[in-house]
């Protein structure tokens, strides 16, 4: 490999591994970021599972007639990695900077995290080798995009476990919240089953049920799209193949906790309020988990089902 590249991948990694010391903060403190602690690992995983790919993509970028873009699409692939990576540099200084001031905070965390992923691509691209006789191609197949492509999940997945500043974090919170809370009520109203919602108060026949901040769904959301993301990277070679994986599991995050609402609703319908927290809550919770992982453990071979073998069967 280069020099010039591995000591891009190195800048990368050192940018990386500040990010994860600054993130551990959250990780600690928040349980809808718990999983963080899971990135790094995951992160060295693919690279390492990756590795023979990304040499031979570094091998495909100094051969003879290895694809470069030209002309307009050159000038603006250039444009945009050259501003992407100035803008990433200057989020990321000014990350560090209120992170030396104010110490943790989200702003500070999430400038931090922005600002080395803006960075890390564009590294690549501008350190991949040259080619001695290259092939005028478009952006697309430009042998150097290819190679920052494999790079995509060790270098995005900093985001998922990055928190969301509060003013964002809470709205998102609140909005999932409210469809959670009307859902149920409106199921509840067309079963023919007295309920009344007052905020996020769902008041039955025989108690108050509320519906706290833990129960939007946010917790499941961030996991299940940290956990469609790592999958998608590892077992799914098409890219339109991974971005469905990915929406999926925010699907199923949203219907399997919308699931677990329903189910405490009617457990509480029957058995009193009270009867819902500690062993039937945690299980409920426990569940959900099961069952976004097994969807997405089904979803796998679904979409890597070639239409041409299926053909062939039939």
């Amino acid at each position: 490999m280069p020099p010039t590249l591995r000591a891009a991948l190195g800048l990368a990694a050192g940018f990386f591994a500040f990010v994860a010391w600054d993130q551990s903060a959250w990780w600690r403190a928040k349980p809808d970021y718990a999983f963080g602690w899971l990135v790094p690992f995951f992160v060295f995983f693919v690279v390492r599972d990756r590795w023979p790919r990304i040499v031979a993509a570094v091998h495909a970028c100094a051969a003879v007639g290895s694809p470069r873009a030209s002309g307009a699409g050159a000038w603006l692939g250039r444009g945009a990695a050259t501003v992407a990576l100035a803008g990433g540099a200057l989020m990321f200084l000014l990350g560090a900077l209120l992170r030396a001031s104010a110490g943790a905070s989200q702003p500070a965390t999430l400038a931090l995290t922005l600002g080395a992923a803006a960075m890390a691509l564009p590294l690549i691209f501008f350190s991949a080798p040259e080619s001695p006789a290259p092939l005028a191609a478009g952006f697309g197949s430009d042998a150097r995009v290819r190679l920052a492509a494999w790079f995509l999940f060790p270098v995005l997945v900093w985001i998922v476990s990055a928190p969301l500043v509060s003013a964002v974090e809470t709205q998102l919170n609140l909005f999932l919240l409210h469809k959670v809370v009307t859902v149920v009520a409106f199921v509840f109203d067309l079963l023919g089953l007295p309920l009344e919602q007052q905020g996020n108060v769902l008041v039955l026949p025989n108690g108050n049920v509320g519906v706290e901040d833990a129960c939007s769904g946010i917790r499941s959301l961030t996991a299940c799209l940290f956990a469609g993301s790592f999958l998608a990277a590892v077992f799914l070679d098409r890219f339109w193949k991974k971005i469905a994986l990915v929406a999926a599991a925010l699907l199923l995050a949203f219907v399997t906790n919308l699931g677990r609402s329903l189910f405490l609703t009617a457990w509480a319908w029957h058995h009193g309020p009270e009867s819902i927290a500690g062993f039937v809550h945690d299980a409920a919770g426990y569940a959900v988990l099961g069952l976004t992982t097994v969807g997405l453990l089904v979803l796998l071979p679904v979409l890597n089902l070639r239409l041409s073998a299926v053909g062939k069967r039939a």
